[in-house]
């Protein structure tokens, strides 16, 4: 309880923000919580808190509270320039981020996975795989259940496994995985970083508090500075690593220990994720043979090239979780059909003309959406593009679009927030104006 009676306050009331002061308020600390926005939903969020005796300031006075607080908790998705934390930061008050606090709180070692994309199916992967091998283990962080909340539990596990962000990173002091996980890296966010320098940095944190004690699993096309931590190497276009891929097998130094093609996960990019799990479980002592037997009925997540149905010889999949350049890339390589591309988004500061090249090679037509369409349709010269004004329209569209044989291919390239929640509320929209199309006549 290193927080008991401090005066505390944690900035946002989104899912960490709440569990993070909880956890504060369990803890013996006093706690405020500090909140911009002003809606009915977190009113009746702030009256449950506050029945338990925690404070809470909503709207425009929360960016000028003048408490001289202890300590402050920053929910990952703020940023840190905002109002609401420039007044805190004024004031020179010690901040942490909610992974922080709650590491500070874990019982049991954890292992840490970060990289732009694979993170949740890496994840949800390596917890399925760990549990069946007999490791008390459960996953939270970035994928959904906040680290606050699951680390009530960590004194009965083994291992935490955790999805860690960027932002989550940037607020870090003593944060230190057993196992730390770097997947692969690519433009991202740059609404938020200046460049892909800092954006690389914040996650470079990772492997900041690791020793020699601890291990980095790491991809072995990225180029990495120095570390503490042991290596362990995977990659599926290099042979140099630990572990490499070699037809659709997996091998460790060689030896093979899994064949892809005995599991659910399909692709280059499953392969890595693979690989990342399975080096995760060496890291834990965890043998190969029980852990090629537990990963071959795990089914990817929700919204990663998820098949939706098959309609007049068409396959319709849902990548709606591909919010960046680099998993629409690799949506698209994986499938061998010719492609109609659904894609578009909120713009986040990046260009599509990265992929320009590859759009004109694999797709025959692109029905663009969202704030970036018309940039998009500019970056994409020569490619069949067409415009829609939602997402039910561009599904429709897409449907006129195709023919037997093709793939229509969900993969927007960008974040959501232009028109969606997030990309979970996109793809459900997605696979319900897929489910309502019709025949053709």
């Amino acid at each position: 309880m290193i927080h008991s009676g401090k005066q505390t306050v944690v900035l946002g009331l989104g899912h960490s923000g709440e569990a993070a002061a909880l956890l504060l308020h369990e803890e013996g600390a006093a706690v405020t919580v500090c909140e911009s926005a002003d809606s009915a939903a977190l009113r009746q969020k702030a009256s449950g808190l506050e029945a338990r005796g925690i404070r809470v300031i909503l709207g425009p006075a929360a960016e000028s509270d003048p408490t001289p607080y202890d300590l402050a908790v920053l929910s990952p998705g703020i940023d840190p320039a905002v109002p609401l934390v420039r007044n805190v930061a004024d004031k020179q008050i010690p901040m942490i981020g909610e992974l922080e606090l709650a590491f500070q709180e874990c019982s049991c070692p954890s292992v840490a996975i970060t990289g732009t994309n694979g993170k949740t199916t890496t994840t949800e992967l390596t917890t399925a795989m760990l549990s069946a091998c007999g490791v008390r283990t459960m996953a939270s962080g970035n994928i959904g259940l906040p680290f606050a909340q699951a680390v009530r539990s960590s004194h009965e596990l083994d291992v935490m496994v955790l999805e860690v962000s960027s932002f989550q990173l940037e607020t870090i002091r003593s944060f230190r995985p057993q196992v730390s996980v770097w997947l692969n890296l690519s433009a991202n966010h740059l609404d938020r970083y200046p460049g892909v320098r800092e954006y690389r940095d914040a996650k470079l944190r990772i492997f900041e508090n690791q020793t020699e004690a601890d291990v980095a699993v790491v991809n072995a096309a990225s180029d990495l500075p120095d570390l503490r931590a042991r290596r362990i190497t995977f990659s599926a276009f290099r042979d140099d690593a630990d572990f490499t891929l070699c037809g659709s097998r997996i091998c460790y130094r060689g030896r093979p220990v899994l064949d892809q093609s005995s599991t659910r996960l399909r692709g280059i990019h499953n392969a890595e994720n693979l690989m990342a799990s399975l080096a995760i479980g060496l890291a834990l002592d965890v043998e190969f043979e029980r852990m090629a037997s537990a990963v071959t009925g795990f089914e990817a997540p929700p919204h990663r090239c998820e098949f939706v149905r098959e309609l007049d010889g068409v396959l319709w999949i849902n990548d709606s979780k591909a919010t960046n350049l680099d998993a629409m890339e690799k949506a698209i390589r994986s499938q061998e059909r010719p492609l109609v591309l659904i894609a578009g988004g909120k713009d986040k500061g990046f260009e599509f003309d990265a992929v320009a090249g590859l759009v004109r090679e694999r797709v025959r037509s692109a029905v663009l959406i969202g704030e970036m369409k018309d940039r998009i349709a500019a970056a994409w010269s020569g490619v069949d593009c067409h415009m829609a004004g939602s997402l039910e329209e561009a599904v429709s569209r897409a449907h006129e679009l195709s023919t037997a044989g093709d793939v229509v291919l969900f993969s927007p390239g960008t974040s959501s927030f232009d028109m969606f929640r997030n990309y979970g509320e996109r793809g459900n929209l997605f696979k319900t104006h897929t489910h309502n199309l019709v025949r053709k006549p």
